[in-house]
């Protein structure tokens, strides 16, 4: 992925800054559930806020960032600068007012408007204070625990993922399908459905970007959309189910299949058209 000389100013970096707490109580079973059920995307409010996640009151050490810690930074800096340039464009052709979404980078712990976060869970957005959190260590799980190969463009995949729950979120998506989540009138299944119809414009969203980014910016550079799909096809709900529990139970997917990831941020990608990522009606609809 080629580096622009763009740098937004709505990046706060947390990292060593001592202000994490250590989290008591919730123990590796909820962590591993909160991993699976949260990884890239969705409400994150109802495990962050319980009272198992609460945050303790030790704090770590106060540290310098080191070299490759500082160019992570500029990169996230980088990337969601693009990320400003491009949906600022995009919904002014379609006469709405962008406003972007502030992002955080932490490790360990950190509070947000959602409640406590934590690595543990992977990059997240809380529409209460419309930022993205990021851990960064979240990419070596990537990696280690479900085979994707990390590159600069799937983590850049990953943040366009969540800045696409930014757009639903001022476009009023989040809200609806947070009252059909709350509401007690649907199944258990058909509300897993309305989450992964979620999820996949999410990825939809972020294929745009990259279309509309590489066409502005010409940032691709060979294999970076293979990058970008094979991270969407390693975070899908079969994948993570079969490396998880060892069996896939289609009903409770709440993100989407491999398959369906890819399909989604290819649709995004080839068209580079907002208005061809209705999931919720291709995907609830037809069903």
């Amino acid at each position: 992925m080629k580096w622009t000389d763009d740098r937004s100013g709505n990046v706060e970096d947390r990292r060593g800054s001592g202000s994490g707490g250590a989290i008591v109580g919730g123990g590796l079973g909820t962590l591993i559930i909160a991993a699976i059920v949260f990884f890239l995307g969705g409400d994150p409010s109802s495990i962050l806020s319980s009272g198992s996640m609460a945050s303790g009151g030790a704090q770590t050490e106060q540290r310098d960032l080191n070299a490759n810690e500082l160019k992570v930074r500029e990169f996230v800096q980088m990337v969601t600068a693009e990320n400003e340039e491009t949906w600022t464009k995009i919904f002014a052709e379609n006469g709405i007012k962008y406003t972007p979404a502030r992002v955080v980078l932490f490790e360990n712990t950190t509070q947000s408007g959602c409640g406590t976060a934590q690595s543990a869970m992977g990059p997240f957005y809380c529409p209460v204070d419309q930022t993205v959190y990021m851990d960064m260590s979240f990419f070596k799980e990537l990696e280690q625990r479900f085979g994707a190969k990390v590159t600069e463009f799937s983590i850049a995949y990953v943040m366009a993922h969540e800045m696409g729950h930014h757009i639903q979120n001022l476009l009023g998506t989040l809200g609806e399908t947070d009252k059909v989540r709350t509401s007690g009138n649907y199944s258990e299944a058909q509300v897993n459905k309305v989450s992964v119809a979620t999820e996949l414009q999410a990825d939809f969203y972020a294929g745009v970007w990259a279309k509309q980014t590489d066409n502005r910016e010409h940032i691709l550079e060979p294999g970076d959309v293979q990058s970008a799909i094979d991270a969407a096809e390693a975070v899908g709900d079969d994948n993570i189910q079969k490396r998880s529990q060892g069996y896939v139970n289609q009903e409770s997917f709440t993100h989407g299949s491999s398959v369906q990831r890819k399909e989604w941020f290819m649709k995004g990608y080839n068209t580079g058209d907002i208005r061809q990522g209705n999931t919720f009606n291709e995907l609830l609809n037809n069903n």
